[in-house]
């Protein structure tokens, strides 16, 4: 009876949620309907962090980010020493490019790494694709130092170069979705923005390491013996980098988020099969259900890319090729930027918490389109106080999307495809613009004559990414879309739900 009651209650046809007359008629139903769909939060749903726990997530995510850009910055710092050592001897800038292709090559095979390694981190879990991408990432970089010159064995020199550069790029395709999902599912929703900026401490302190190491052996050797010898020692020393990463990541436990997620599928069969649809790693899915959020994370990371390479990878060539710097000059001084940016990144990310990620990312698109010719025309100055001007204008609009953007992008997709969908959308966008960025520049510079090229290109980066904030939702201090509420302290759960309660009537 209560059935065919049920039956003849429920809206049909024209009677629909949309429908404001079938909610007039049938309030009681149209209420329930919504609370099953949006149920009110119990204190058992709200995650509260164990904040030694999200400390020790944090670090060990930040550490395997720094050593992913320790590789980078070193293949980036000694490209033109590695053009003399794995190609052959001729013209200078063909070595210079044949150097910056080899160093994009890593870029093309990114995605192919974030289609593997990315719904498998949905699927099995962070944890564990996070350890295996660091153990590939520390046999490409150790094989690297390992390789003979062109001047030993010839063609096979490049050849073997492009192979280990390729097993870094597919290792690497899954490290930044992994990582920067982890500490998002990890951090408390307040807070998010301060624990995401530690990654791109990472970042920064990769590239410092790598600077402050080329730097150091150039000083203290000389150019010829980096050349014959010393370009190894930077390569070797990320062995014993990765090692340390792997044990940090091994003793980590999963993330809050996933945990629940599984959870929910050993109690709910129902709930089990739709989150394993969504993890077997159907890229097609991913595209199809989720592209406006996977176009609009390809613009952000392609706008951010382009301005990042350019700062902290092209710089110290274009410094030295382009403007005539000592090859050390230029180091050092962007050295100096760039311990900087590492002491204030983590007030930027605590200023996204309390202003927004939108306010934050607008000032770095804008300043990179208003910013970047004075800054470049600065450089071309001469003087070491111009110079440093220059790479403070670009330096402050960098650390404003670095301090922000590891919190902004997880928030994109929801948590039974989180890792995939940032694996996918970032690795895209860094092959397409974002490795191809010093290719790109010294070719533009050869081809026009113009050393003011960078500026412009940066620029145009910045316009799309002016557009791509524009269309983004503010998401600072919410939960991430598909977890539950992520809170510090028992109180603040207890306050979460308290809100909830319904007023009383009379």
């Amino acid at each position: 009876m209560s059935e065919e009651r049920n039956c003849t209650m429920a809206p049909t046809g024209p009677e629909r949620l949309d429908d404001p007359e079938a909610v007039k008629r049938h309030r009681t139903l149209f209420r329930t309907i919504q609370r099953r769909k949006n149920p009110p939060l119990r204190r058992s749903d709200i995650t509260v962090t164990d904040d030694a726990a999200v400390k020790r997530a944090v670090k060990a995510a930040s550490l395997g980010n720094a050593m992913e850009w320790f590789d980078f910055g070193i293949y980036s710092y000694l490209a033109v020493t590695l053009g003399h050592v794995f190609f052959p001897s001729g013209n200078e800038t063909a070595q210079l490019l044949s150097s910056f292709a080899t160093f994009a090559v890593a870029f093309l095979v990114r995605p192919l790494g974030g289609m593997f390694f990315g719904p498998m981190g949905d699927k099995i879990g962070r944890k564990k694709v996070l350890a295996l991408t660091m153990i590939l990432m520390s046999i490409g970089t150790l094989a690297i130092g390992l390789i003979p010159s062109w001047d030993s064995i010839g063609i096979w020199a490049p050849i073997l170069l492009i192979l280990f550069r390729m097993l870094q790029g597919f290792s690497t395709g899954g490290e930044y979705g992994g990582a920067s999902t982890f500490i998002a599912e990890y951090a408390p929703d307040k807070r998010r923005g301060f624990f995401g900026s530690f990654l791109e401490f990472g970042t920064l302190a990769g590239y410092v390491g790598a600077a402050g190491l080329v730097t150091a052996l150039t000083a203290f050797l000389g150019n010829d013996v980096m050349r014959e010898w010393g370009w190894r020692i930077p390569f070797l020393v990320a062995a014993p980098m990765g090692l340390i990463g792997l044990y940090l990541r091994l003793k980590l436990d999963e993330t809050p988020a996933f945990q629940k997620m599984e959870s929910q599928n050993a109690r709910a069969s129902e709930a089990a099969d739709a989150v394993e649809k969504s993890t077997k790693g159907d890229l097609g899915r991913i595209f199809r259900d989720y592209w406006p959020a996977l176009i609009l994370c390809i613009c952000l990371v392609g706008a951010y890319n382009i301005t990042d390479y350019m700062l902290l990878s092209y710089m110290p060539t274009y410094l030295s090729k382009e403007l005539g710097y000592s090859e050390t000059h230029g180091l050092l001084i962007l050295l100096a930027v760039m311990a900087f940016l590492m002491v204030i990144i983590s007030q930027v990310g605590r200023m996204s918490d309390r202003y927004g990620r939108k306010p934050l990312l607008m000032t770095g698109m804008v300043g990179f389109f208003v910013l970047s010719l004075p800054a470049f025309l600065l450089l071309g100055q001469g003087s070491i106080p111009a110079v440093i001007a220059g790479l403070l204008m670009l330096g402050l609009s960098l650390v404003c999307l670095l301090g922000t953007m590891s919190a902004a992008l997880p928030a994109l997709f929801p948590t039974s495809v989180r890792y995939g969908s940032l694996s996918v959308g970032y690795n895209l966008s860094a092959s397409i613009f974002g490795g191809t960025t010093p290719l790109v520049v010294t070719g533009l510079i050869a081809w026009t004559g113009n050393n003011l090229m960078p500026a412009y290109y940066s620029m145009a980066a910045a316009l799309v990414g002016i557009i791509a904030v524009a269309c983004m939702k503010e998401t600072a201090q919410q939960p991430l879309e598909g977890s539950p509420p992520s809170v510090e302290t028992k109180e603040e759960a207890a306050e979460l739900v308290g809100a909830q309660a319904r007023e009383p009537k009379f």
